[in-house]
Order: structure tokens, then sequence, then C-alpha cells
């Protein structure tokens, strides 16, 4: 049979066999692990599919799906390549000092605070916030709620231990951000890391949390998720931002990335800008 007589193309038709051999592949995992990745933007996903089979040489996507459902540590190494994970201290000092001089007048009022970071990874701009908080005289009333689907960097949060050799641009970030002290007697370091003082843990919370698949665990006055709705579909954005705002508090803050904004989800209209360039809005109902 001459299959070009039915108009098929076959460019068209690779493209549609590898977007079925992903959707397998995300439902696979799911089923796995709980951890549910369909909705997630589907280029990201791809870049990561692909890297991991350039890595392992492996063929095709069927054949990594293969070893996801019978090698488990497998499973656990596709979810850490899913988990986005890239952050650094005060990431984007605009916006740390943006919350300083507008947020923080305003957080001075309350008799207590509670910080949800939201997809927080290795930790870096939790400490960052506790630092920030600190020197403005709010960590003692303040608490930091510190999640993240991934349990192993959550680890490594906890732990407040960051190469050293990254001191120096976190240094500069710092002051950037409007830092009032010298950036290094936050921490002590050794030939390789420097450990963030304990005493910066003693209001922080870290706990496992998907923004994808769990409800609300608290009433916050402040949620900070940044650079991380990137990597959902509208969908899914729309489904994390009506959870961020049942979980925050009456005028509370919301902060985003820079490459993120209210202005196309359907809680926009709940939302007014507080800094915009800054990507940090308050509830007004």
């Amino acid at each position: 049979m001459d299959y070009s007589s039915l108009g098929i193309n076959q460019e068209v038709d690779i493209q549609d066999n590898m977007e079925l051999e992903v959707d397998l592949l995300l439902e696979g995992v799911f089923r796995l692990s709980g951890f549910d990745f369909r909705q997630y933007n589907r280029a990201s996903i791809n870049r990561r599919i692909f890297y991991r089979m350039k890595m392992d040489n492996i063929p095709t996507i069927t054949r990594l799906l293969e070893k996801i459902v019978h090698e488990e540590s497998y499973l656990y190494q596709i979810l850490n390549d899913f988990s986005i994970n890239v952050t650094e201290m005060f990431r984007n000092p605009s916006f740390f000092r943006a919350f300083r001089e507008e947020v923080v007048p305003l957080l001075k009022q309350y008799n207590e605070i509670r910080i949800w970071h939201a997809g927080c990874a290795t930790g870096e701009e939790v400490y960052s916030m506790a630092i920030l908080l600190e020197e403005e005289g709010l960590k003692d009333k303040a608490v930091i709620y510190a999640t993240d689907m991934n349990e192993n960097v959550l680890e490594k949060a906890s732990k407040g231990a960051f190469p050293l050799h990254k001191m120096q641009a976190y240094t500069k970030n710092y002051m950037l951000a409007g830092g009032t002290n010298a950036f290094s007697e936050y921490y002590k370091t050794d030939h390789q890391f420097a450990y963030f003082h304990p005493n910066l843990l003693k209001n922080i919370i870290f706990a496992q949390h998907n923004l994808v698949t769990d409800q609300s665990f608290n009433e916050f006055h402040v949620i900070v998720c940044r650079n991380v709705l990137i990597y959902f579909n509208p969908t899914l954005q729309n489904q994390v931002h009506q959870l961020f705002y049942e979980s925050l508090s009456k005028n509370g803050f919301i902060g985003l990335g820079d490459k993120e904004t209210l202005s196309f989800v359907e809680v926009m209209s709940k939302y007014q800008e507080l800094v915009g360039a800054e990507r940090i809005y308050q509830k007004v109902y």
C-alpha cells in the first residue's frame, strides 16, 4: 500500500511517536513513584530525558522506560534528573533588596511571621532569607517552612554547607541585596565548604512537599517560589497559583522569579503589584 497517498508525513509520525513515548514514560514514573511530571513544560522534560539517554547510551525512550520499570535505583535517578535544583544565595539581589525595603517594614507590624519557600532546592535562598530576617530583627518571630519534592536536596539544605568556591559570588550578591554586615560572619570554613551557623537553622523547618499533588499545610504571610513555575505548563501553573492563593493570609505577599508573572493566571485580579519589577505581589482579597 502506498501510504504517501494518505498524506502521512514521516517526520510528523516520528514526532508523534516520540511524544507518545514521553507520555508513557511520565505515566510510568507517576505510577511507580507518585511524582507527577505529566504537566511539566514538555521542552524542559525532553531535555532532561535526552540528557540521561546520552549519558547512559540508551537508544530509545521506550528502553529508558524499561529501565525505570525494572530498576528501582534508575527510577530514583530519573526523579533526580527531573527535579529542578538551580539556585544560589541572594539570587537576583535586587529581589532581596526590594523585599528588605518594601515588604519587611510591613512584616514588622506582625506578631508572628510564617514564610513558605516552595521548591527550595538545596536551600541557598532559604538561608538568604534567614540572614535578611536576622538583620532586620525579625528572625525570632518568624518561621520559615522550606519545602521541595526532592528528599535528597532537602537533606543537603538542612546541613547548611555550601561549596567554598561559591562564597565570593555569594558575598557580592549579599552586598547588592543590601546586606548590613560582613557576609563571612555567618559561616565558618574548611578547605572545601562554608558551614553556615546553626543559629540560622533555629526557625527553619525543612519538609517534603510536592506542589503538583500535595495540598496546603498552613496559612502563610509570605510565599516565595522563584523560577519554579516556568517548568510547568499553563494548566499546572494555574493549579499551583490557586494553592498559593489559598495558602496566603489576608494581605499576604508572594515573590516569584524574574521570568515569571501573575499577568496570565486566573488569580491575577486577587493581587496587586507591590514591586512589579521584582515580581513581588500582595494579596488584596
